[in-house]
């Protein structure tokens, strides 16, 4: 007889199926919406491999045994989303100073073009058994598994990322340590949620849960402009020469992003007083 499957499989199963629908959508067309929906399912499902690597740490390379073969569309995923908040960035500026930056314009497009080519082979070379496989995977690995146990791995895995906050804290914080901030809080969020919805107390009081999520939302615009001051200088490093528009541009962008990153620095260190004191 099989052991029964853990309770935490029937969050997987919900996010694998409508994952698969965005999958099977985008084998039509690439469609960027639909494109960064997928993205933030695949977030949850790599996840729950790592959770499943957490259970069975007897076993070496869970996780990447039951994720591999998505690792590649991820990828792809993200870049499409990175790709949008500088072609977002692009917009906002030309509609709020009523300037065209062609330039900079034809390069986003050729680039946009290679991403969802790229995007496109990967989903159609793709196949349903690997949707199939993956889901078998994680539903043997969820066999057996109390739901004290995966309580305990989650709290296994929110420690270690508060032992990356805690290195982090011990000094100013460049762009390296708020993406990793960033990316560590949105983690957080998801295995609070997943404790919740199993009908375990999160870890963190309420009013520090609302703390964190203002924190990742706060981060944002902060990696919105990362993103986009490293796209425009990517660009602009092919020229020999740069017109001022351009220049002013990047200056702007690097102000903004001094701003942005002394605000989240301080907002981040003073949640990580009260988290790891």
């Amino acid at each position: 007889m099989q052991a029964k499957v853990s309770p935490v499989f029937q969050l997987f199963e919900s996010q694998h199926q409508e994952a698969k629908a965005l999958f099977l959508t985008l084998g039509k067309q690439i469609k960027s919406k639909k494109a960064i929906e997928l993205l933030g399912k695949m977030d949850f499902l790599e996840l729950y491999a790592d959770l499943m690597a957490k259970v069975h740490f007897d076993i070496e390379g869970l996780n990447f045994n039951i994720f591999s073969d998505f690792k590649l569309m991820k990828r792809s995923l993200r870049k499409i989303h990175h790709f949008k908040l500088a072609e977002k960035s692009l917009n906002n500026r030309e509609l709020a100073l009523g300037i065209k930056y062609n330039g900079y314009r034809i390069h986003l497009d050729k680039y946009k073009k290679k991403l969802y080519t790229e995007a496109f082979d990967l989903i159609v070379g793709s196949t349903l058994k690997s949707w199939d496989e993956f889901h078998q995977k994680a539903m043997n690995a969820s066999r057996g598994i109390k739901a004290l146990t995966i309580n305990t791995a989650v709290n296994q895995i929110i420690q270690e990322e508060l032992e990356f906050f805690a290195l982090d804290h011990k000094g100013s914080m460049d762009s390296k340590a708020l993406k990793d901030t960033f990316e560590g809080l949105r983690t957080i969020i998801m295995l609070e949620n997943t404790l919740i919805q199993m009908g375990f107390n999160s870890i963190f009081v309420a009013g520090i849960h609302g703390e964190i999520e203002a924190l990742k939302n706060n981060l944002k615009p902060w990696y919105s402009n990362h993103l986009s001051l490293q796209s425009l200088t990517h660009f602009l490093g092919t020229k020999e020469e740069v017109s001022k528009k351009y220049l002013d541009w990047v200056k702007e962008l690097k102000a903004e992003k001094t701003a942005l990153s002394a605000q989240a620095e301080k907002q981040a260190h003073e949640l990580f007083d009260k988290i790891l004191g």
